[in-house]
């Protein structure tokens, strides 16, 4: 995380104005770019040197040079450990570890065993990106983590298994309305337990809260507006509401994540099914779906992921009592929701 790096002064959280939609989506834009998964162990260095020199003051202001180092920076490092994310659970690389599984959870007319096999490898990848991008002030144990991977998985094999099995015995719906909602079931299961799989990773975060830390106001560029400042080094204490609040829209950040991909990419294919075209060319049918989820997720990931800034702002007075009055610039705290 950038702000693990040495010296005082304080880094700018984004270029862009993260209290607009707009302006988080810029910035998840940036973290999901798929280019700075080649980012060498040299260069990820380098880019820490320039950060740390701003931080120190050898630098005066942000420059191009400079956003592009925080951009890799924040992109391959934890921002609460301040230790690269394994690659293929970075945000980075989110579109290419969900690729296959995704689209192999979408295949047409699957029996039973495969769509275990395939909601089993989702919940997998899940609990892997969720305990990679989690709060780790807080962290789940090893047995908690089996615990939940397991009731993950069986509320996701069991909405799937029940979902399939209740479709085609509808008899107030058409046909063509039966087919629809058939390839609509892996969305109902990946959401349903793409949620549950969020909280029972992060329970223990609940449980016993997360860091808070006071807000500053960093200067960006000579600019005095507010930018939610980093963490600094000394936590307030760790906040059970805070963490609630994290958990939550995180859990309501994969579902969001998830529709895109796992409705449209349906759909088109439903309706591409249905023209010559792919009639004359059933060796397309794979291709073509994995070629639905890769652009579905590329473009729709950033708009996914800006509904809720990373790093949450609130006055000290919404959590606890022991943190009223404790805030930083304006009476804020701040504290990482994750991803």
């Amino acid at each position: 995380m950038s702000a693990s790096q040495l010296g005082n002064r304080e880094l700018p959280t984004s270029q862009y104005d993260l209290s607009t939609y707009l302006g988080r989506v810029r910035q998840c834009a940036d973290l999901s770019d798929p280019r700075t998964l080649f980012t060498s162990n040299t260069k990820l260095e380098n880019a820490k040197d320039l950060l740390t020199k701003y931080k120190m003051g050898q630098l005066p202001n942000m420059t191009p040079e400079l956003w592009h180092a925080k951009k890799i920076v924040d992109s391959t490092l934890h921002p609460d450990t301040g230790k690269p994310v394994l690659l293929p659970f970075r945000m980075s690389c989110y579109v290419f570890s969900n690729l296959i599984v995704t689209a192999g959870m979408l295949i047409p007319g699957m029996r039973w065993k495969g769509i275990l096999a395939w909601q089993v490898a989702n919940q997998s990848l899940n609990v892997a990106i969720n305990s990679a991008n989690a709060n780790k002030s807080t962290p789940l144990s090893t047995t908690g983590m089996i615990k939940s991977y397991l009731m993950a998985v069986s509320a996701s094999c069991s909405v799937a298994l029940g979902l399939n099995s209740v479709v085609p015995r509808l008899k107030s719906v058409s046909p063509s309305t039966k087919l629809m909602l058939g390839r609509l079931v892996p969305f109902a299961a990946v959401a349903s337990a793409g949620a549950l799989n969020v909280f029972l990773m992060r329970v223990e975060e609940i449980r016993q809260g997360i860091d808070v830390y006071p807000a500053t106001k960093a200067l960006e560029e000579g600019d005095d507006r507010e930018t939610g400042a980093q963490k600094p080094a000394v936590s307030l204490g760790k906040s059970q509401k805070a963490a609630t609040i994290a958990v939550g829209e995180t859990a309501i950040s994969r579902v969001v994540t998830s529709t895109p991909v796992m409705v449209i990419p349906p759909l088109v294919l439903l309706r591409l099914q249905r023209t010559n075209w792919l009639k004359k060319r059933p060796w397309l049918m794979m291709p073509t779906n994995i070629g639905l989820v890769f652009l579905t997720s590329a473009f729709a990931l950033p708009f996914a992921l800006g509904v809720f800034p990373q790093r949450l702002v609130m006055n000290s007075s919404t959590l606890e009592e022991r943190f009223h009055a404790r805030g930083g610039h304006d009476d804020q705290i701040v504290f990482n929701r994750g991803i």
